[in-house]
């Protein structure tokens, strides 16, 4: 297992993007923006079912560096990927292409359903968001482009608008009926903050993290998950299915009651799918308050009760994210981890721990081991404190 840390500075990240641009383009970059990835620590697969997430940013960003044009013209380049995309001014984007530039193609036609259609500028993107990881790159991809746009127009949307304008461009582009938390968290993360986030109400509630001596270590499986295969289109509709036969407006006026009582109507996968949801909700409303008292034991109990419901109930979890949360619970408080769990959209993808900070060198270390000898495959391991969101880093346009 690499342990990448420090992680990757924000200003490398953007020296890179400018230096890359320049080289592309001919001429420095006059804007450069940035949105983190997110990671979640409990409410897996809830923000589309209403109920309550507890995300942070992390410090792994999209960056982007721009400047305008005079050839009418929209030129995006992928450092990363070394591929690029080009349109003229006013192109009526549609869904349908493949690969990364759909999610900023997304988050141009939703501008132009404002009105903002008429942009000229060349775009260099790279990130140090792990790809297909479960940590919301496609979501700080959409974002980043949304504050991109709202630099050169000088049309800034309200922090919720953009958000829901990338999670648009993420049903109708990128074919993922995801819910509101990835695009929110990159919007309206903060330094040292948890977010609680009522996905009905779509308020936030702070959930101050800011103690040094507990780590959230992110651990990527390096197994490769792709959502708009089905399967997350799949668990929603079994959702929606449960509660029209429930007869529930939403989810939060669902008791575990009101579930036995309807468990051979709903039938065993439904009834699983539905006891997740309902469990979830209520782990990750005392997570909060559990984060809020210091009660670090309750939390990770309460992950590893989330993991346990996302492996049996919701069936999105895989044996390398099985072997990474059972090799943290071996460890145990007494060898520096409170609690871990899967995150993100599931099938591969990384977990998410809870660590003692004194520790977490020691924890990388025997979990490298493990996993290597029950998989034969190598993560990677990092830690992140709760991040900024979405901001613009340089504007020179004036």
């Amino acid at each position: 297992m690499t342990a990448l840390s420090p992680t990757e500075s924000t200003e490398a990240l953007c020296r890179r993007a400018r230096d890359e641009f320049e080289s592309r383009f001919g001429r420095p970059a006059t804007i450069v923006v940035a949105a983190p990835g997110r990671v979640n620590l409990i409410g897996e697969h809830i923000d589309y079912n209403d109920g309550f997430v507890l995300p942070m940013a992390i410090e792994r960003y999209v960056v982007i560096a721009a400047d305008t044009n005079d050839d009418d013209a929209v030129r995006l380049y992928s450092v990363d990927l070394r591929q690029d995309a080009a349109y003229q001014t006013g192109h009526d984007h549609q869904p349908g292409e493949k690969g990364w530039s759909k999610y900023p193609q997304g988050v141009l036609a939703g501008f132009a359903g404002q009105g903002i259609d008429s942009l000229a500028f060349d775009a260099a993107f790279t990130s140090n968001v792990p790809l297909g990881g479960g940590l919301s790159s496609s979501a700080a991809l959409e974002v980043a482009t949304a504050t991109l746009v709202e630099a050169i127009s000088g049309k800034t949307l309200g922090l919720a608008d953009k958000a829901l304008l990338a999670q648009k461009a993420e049903h109708d582009f990128a074919g993922v009926p995801c819910g509101i938390m990835d695009q929110f968290s990159s919007v309206f993360g903060r330094d040292g903050e948890f977010m609680l986030l009522d996905c009905r109400s779509q308020e936030i509630e702070a959930v101050p993290f800011a103690r040094d001596d507990v780590s959230i270590v992110i651990t990527n499986s390096n197994v490769k998950h792709e959502l708009a295969g089905g399967e997350y289109a799949q668990r929603r509709q079994q959702c929606d299915e449960a509660k029209q036969i429930l007869e529930a407006d939403n989810w939060r006026d669902v008791s575990a009651d009101d579930l036995a009582r309807c468990k051979d109507e709903l039938g065993d996968e439904r009834f699983r799918r539905a006891r997740h949801i309902i469990g979830e909700i209520a782990r990750t409303l005392e997570t909060a308050k559990a984060l809020q008292s210091g009660d670090l034991d309750t939390v990770g109990r309460l992950m590893y009760d989330s993991h346990n419901s996302l492996r049996d109930d919701y069936e999105v979890s895989c044996g390398e994210l099985d072997c990474l949360v059972d090799l943290a619970e071996k460890i145990g408080p007494e060898g520096g981890v409170y609690g871990s769990r899967m995150t993100g959209g599931g099938f591969g993808g990384c977990t998410v721990s809870l660590v003692d900070s004194a520790k977490a060198s020691d924890v990388i270390a025997a979990m490298a081991d493990g996993y290597e000898k029950a998989t034969g495959k190598t993560a990677d391991a990092f830690a992140s404190r709760p991040a900024r969101g979405a901001h613009i880093v340089q504007n020179d346009l004036g």
